[in-house]
Parts: structure tokens; C-alpha cells; sequence
């Protein structure tokens, strides 16, 4: 098997990319390549400054970057909705935002904070991105999850129901909808 590089990316040209959490971590480099290599990238972070700081570091990375910062607070059901609603186009949407070891505490909604942040909050935005997954008419729009890398974890049947959609691997388009 061989190892994927960088070089292996194709030309995202015309392509929408949404990236959760991409003002630090693995989520500011993957924004970035994904702009590098002509995606549209839009920023989520729940901090303007942050989310600027991230779009100021790409821009200076790559001149010709269409990115842009828009606030998502997965931690807030609301602010998944009003997110939600602002999306026009999404090809691919990587779900990398995340929290861990954080002092007990509870979410906007009442929920344990890092099961809210990391499950609930890419859970209802996946549905909500669905109907303009692809909207560009190229086919279905894509999900991307990080994977653990132990055998342990892995779905057999990634991609398919509901445990898949709230794990965060199944293809966009074919998210169960939530009603």
C-alpha cells in the first residue's frame, strides 16, 4: 500500500470546503491545504478572533485563498442552526472540531460538555448541511472524520446509519435525517 502525500490532492477548484474547529490543531493545516489546492474553505471556530486569526494565516500562506471565518459553537445546538442556515454550498465538510479533558461542565443545551461538543453538535450539523451537499450538481457532497487508527474502533459498515452519522463517517448526503 502506498502512503497518500499531499501531492496526491486533487484540484478543488469550484469546491466548497467547511472545516469545524479550524483555528488550531490538525483543523488549520487541513483549511489550509484545502486552499491551496482551490477549495473555497469557510473557518468555523466559536472565537472571531480566532476564526480571524486563522483566515489572516492562511491568506498569508496562500495570496490567492477564498476563505472565510464563520462562527460555529457545536456546544450550542442554536448557534449549529444559525450556522446551518447560512450555508449555501458544501462538498466537504471535515468534522474536526472537538474538546477533551475538560472540567465537568455542561453544554448550552444541558449536556455533558465534550459528548455535546464532539457527537451532538457535528450530529445535527451534518443533516442540516444535507440538502446543499453538492449543490453545485457534481454529486454527492462528502463527510470526513478523523478515524481512530485501532483496529478496536473501526465500524465494519462505516458510512451506514445512524451510529455512523453520529460517529461522524457516514457521506453527507447519506446522514439519516433528523426530524
Amino acid at each position: 500500500m502506498t502512503a497518500w502525500t499531499l501531492a496526491g490532492m486533487p484540484d478543488l477548484t469550484g469546491r466548497t470546503a467547511i472545516v469545524t474547529g479550524a483555528d488550531s490543531g490538525i483543523g488549520l493545516p487541513t483549511a489550509l491545504e484545502l486552499a491551496r489546492h482551490g477549495a473555497r474553505v469557510v473557518v468555523t471556530a466559536r472565537s472571531a478572533e480566532k476564526g480571524a486569526g486563522a483566515v489572516s494565516g492562511i491568506r498569508q500562506a496562500v495570496p490567492d485563498a477564498r476563505v472565510a471565518y464563520a462562527r460555529l459553537d457545536l456546544a450550542d445546538l442554536a448557534s449549529v442552526r444559525e450556522f446551518a442556515a447560512g450555508i449555501d454550498q458544501v462538498d466537504l465538510l471535515v468534522d474536526n472540531a472537538g474538546v477533551a479533558m475538560t472540567p465537568k461542565s455542561l453544554t448550552k443545551d444541558g449536556f455533558e460538555l465534550q459528548f455535546g461538543t464532539n457527537h451532538l453538535g457535528h450530529f445535527a450539523l451534518r443533516p442540516a448541511a444535507a440538502p446543499v451537499a453538492g449543490a453545485a450538481g457534481r454529486g454527492r457532497g462528502r463527510g470526513l472524520q478523523r478515524r481512530p487508527r485501532a483496529r478496536r474502533h473501526r465500524l465494519e459498515d462505516a458510512g451506514r446509519g445512524p451510529l455512523a452519522s453520529v460517529m461522524g463517517v457516514c457521506p453527507v448526503r447519506e446522514c439519516p435525517a433528523r426530524g
